[in-house]
């Protein structure tokens, strides 16, 4: 067995994708204070209780609104939801105890398999079972990484994009009603934070996501399976739909429609894209991973469309911008 194949069963687990799962709000947490202190830092003495209750409340919407996204979206496209911990340990107990009553193991094999009935397997461990001699059992308990047919593509699809725009809904929601309890004029910020949320949805999360499918349907219609063949066209497309159509779309619907109905008197401003907007398009490995059949970065995505939530409720533009408000020149 080779390392990267260990590496990739190891990864497969679905007890460790499944704890992973279970400590997403932590990690959200943690993370939502680190930024709550450092936005408070840098903010003037006379602002920094306004700052800590706004940057709190934006934190916190963005944050409940990813962790509930991957149930929202499983009940909109009907899909299923991964399984608890419990399921997982039940039905690893059966698989395992059926195996060890029809197969006669050595005494190593046997510690290894009662481990694995309740908890995750060191890499060493999973090495150790998926020999040629127990590989039928190895890839019933760790399923292997299926590849996602064409006819099943854009039903995956649709649930990564809802996926992420719960967030983004989630943190423009939470910007609205923090500058409403803590800004007079709180309705002109409105239209920075609607035009950021289609940036990012658009730029970061939805064409990508199109593109990548799109290029997945290109190749299944060409009958090319190859893994590393699908991850290459995967990732043209994200670069041709997402990363530079996008911007220049979600540009236009603010310039054409939001600012002309919310902000008649302020011109739009053009976003462009930014070093952590480059660095954003991590998710889009994960895209690229999830319809590859690799399941174990699905818990990641919540941390990763927060980011962009976050930044729609700031309603973040450019750096070197002003973020003016509608009734500044």
């Amino acid at each position: 067995m080779t390392p990267i194949s260990a590496i990739g069963k190891y990864l497969d687990q679905p007890l460790l994708t499944a704890k992973i799962q279970k400590h997403v709000p932590t990690l959200l947490a943690i993370g939502g204070a680190g930024v709550l202190a450092h936005e408070m830092d840098k903010s003037q003495k006379n602002k920094r209780f306004k700052t800590g209750i706004k940057t709190a409340i934006i934190l916190g919407a963005t944050g409940v609104s990813a962790v509930y996204a991957p149930k929202i979206a499983a009940k909109i496209t009907k899909r299923e939801l991964a399984k608890p911990i419990s399921k997982i340990q039940e039905n690893n107990t059966k698989i395992i105890d059926e195996y060890i009553s029809k197969t006669n193991v050595d005494e190593s094999i046997r510690s290894i398999l009662e481990k694995a009935k309740t908890k995750v397997l060191s890499l060493k461990e999973v090495a150790q079972l998926n020999t040629k001699e127990h590989k039928p059992f190895i890839d019933k308990l760790i399923p292997p990484p299926e590849n996602i047919q064409a006819k099943d593509i854009f039903k995956e699809i649709g649930w990564l994009s809802i996926y992420g725009a719960v967030p983004i809904a989630g943190g423009i929601a939470g910007g609205i009603v923090a500058d409403s309890l803590t800004e007079k004029n709180w309705k002109q910020g409105i239209p920075n934070k609607i035009n950021e949320g289609l940036y990012q949805y658009l730029a970061n999360i939805f064409l990508c996501n199109i593109g990548a499918g799109a290029a997945l349907a290109v190749l299944e219609k060409k009958n090319i399976t190859s893994k590393s063949a699908r991850c290459l066209g995967m990732v043209g497309g994200i670069l041709l739909t997402g990363v530079i159509g996008g911007s220049a779309i979600a540009n236009f619907i603010g310039k054409k429609i939001i600012n002309p109905i919310m902000c008649k008197d302020k011109p739009q401003e053009t976003r462009r894209p930014e070093l952590l907007d480059i660095g954003l398009h991590v998710d889009d490995i994960a895209t690229v991973s999830l319809l590859s059949g690799l399941k174990w970065i699905e818990p990641a995505l919540p941390l990763l469309y927060s980011i962009s939530g976050y930044r729609a409720g700031i309603g973040y533009r450019n750096h070197h911008h002003h973020n003016r408000t509608c009734n500044e020149k």
